[in-house]
């Protein structure tokens, strides 16, 4: 039996749960929040019967002395979470973004490596159907290797709460699933980035919620992203828009179902080289999905079996730091070289 605390019983708290309740052998022995009600409430809905409620995570896990920690809080918090965690010899998985700033991040992996814990994120984008096909598809070959990422993000949610007083809170908060998707499925190392940001007037976040942003990914591949959270009309998947430019051909997605590919053939029409449509293969059965499902089913058999996640923190951290590169780069106007 893999025994947890959840920490964070805010409204994300809930897709945690339940992915949690669908796994045999883990269980949630403790919930912790600033807000004891909430914590409570959160246990009652989800009949969570004699687990230990409390407003300390230290003053939970010392009562509970659980295998790992699920970290739900604001990303404000992140680090103490984390330290606490590691402390008491847990293993930590923790909501995206792994940290709310450079240091903060270091600090976390780092102190994940000194005690010895497997440390991972929910970077659940990876964990999607066609980000899976897309990947596999690109490294068979088929269309030659990726020189050119595009990606486009538009969506007008009404979060309220914390998100809309937020600094930069289209990079900070939802850009980097697209980042790592991009990095994941192009196989690409991050190197610089120059980026902007605005508020444009139809907006109602405070800072940041438009950004532009151009990636040189290494080896010869460049990814661009333009995303908003406040485009409202011809709504974006989630996942976002996607255009992969290859050596010998192209591929698109949707973000929805509609996944299509087209190669170099033979011969010319006129100015243009003649193309004909290539099939994107289907999901292969040893492929990871499922969202927060995937990914903590994913964090459990790295416990069990003492090996690493595939979204351990030593590896997002580098998707998180195209992040803080696009935020440095928005602030002062420059290109930004991420190390």
């Amino acid at each position: 039996m893999m025994n947890v605390v959840l920490v964070g019983c805010g409204a994300m708290s809930r897709q945690w749960l339940d992915a949690a309740r669908q796994i045999d052998g883990l269980a949630i022995v403790g919930l912790v929040d600033l807000d004891a009600e909430r914590a409570k409430a959160r246990a009652h809905e989800y009949d969570l019967t004699g687990i230990v409620i409390g407003t300390s995570l230290d003053a939970v896990l010392s009562q509970t002395r659980p295998d790992a920690v699920f970290d739900v809080v604001v990303p404000a918090a992140r680090r103490e979470v984390a330290l606490s965690a590691f402390a008491h010899n847990c293993h930590l998985l923790t909501e995206k973004p792994l940290a709310d700033s450079p240091e903060n991040a270091r600090a976390i992996v780092d102190a994940a490596r000194q005690a010895g814990r497997i440390h991972a994120v929910v970077q659940n984008r990876r964990y999607v159907a066609n980000v899976r096909r897309i990947r596999r598809f690109l490294d068979s070959g088929a269309i030659g290797a990726a020189t050119s990422i595009h990606a486009d993000f538009f969506v007008a949610p009404h979060f309220g709460g914390f998100r809309e007083e937020m600094a930069h809170v289209l990079l900070l908060d939802m850009a980097i699933h697209t980042f790592d998707a991009a990095r994941y499925m192009a196989g690409g190392e991050p190197a610089g980035v120059y980026c902007q940001e605005w508020e444009p007037a139809n907006s109602w976040y405070r800072q940041g919620s438009s950004a532009s942003a151009v990636f040189d990914l290494g080896g010869g591949k460049v990814f661009t992203y333009a995303g908003s959270w406040c485009a409202d009309g011809f709504r974006t998947s989630w996942e976002g828009s996607w255009r992969i430019v290859a050596e010998r051909g192209s591929l698109i997605w949707d973000g929805h179902d509609l996944l299509k590919a087209e190669v170099v053939a033979t011969g010319r029409d006129g100015l243009f080289a003649k193309t004909q449509p290539i099939d994107v293969p289907p999901l292969d059965p040893a492929d990871r999905v499922g969202g927060h499902l995937g990914i903590i089913r994913d964090f459990i058999h790295a416990i069990e079996t003492g090996t690493e996640p595939e979204t351990r923190g030593t590896d997002n951290i580098k998707s998180l730091a195209m992040v803080f590169g696009a935020i440095e780069s928005a602030e002062t106007g420059r290109r930004v070289a991420i190390s």
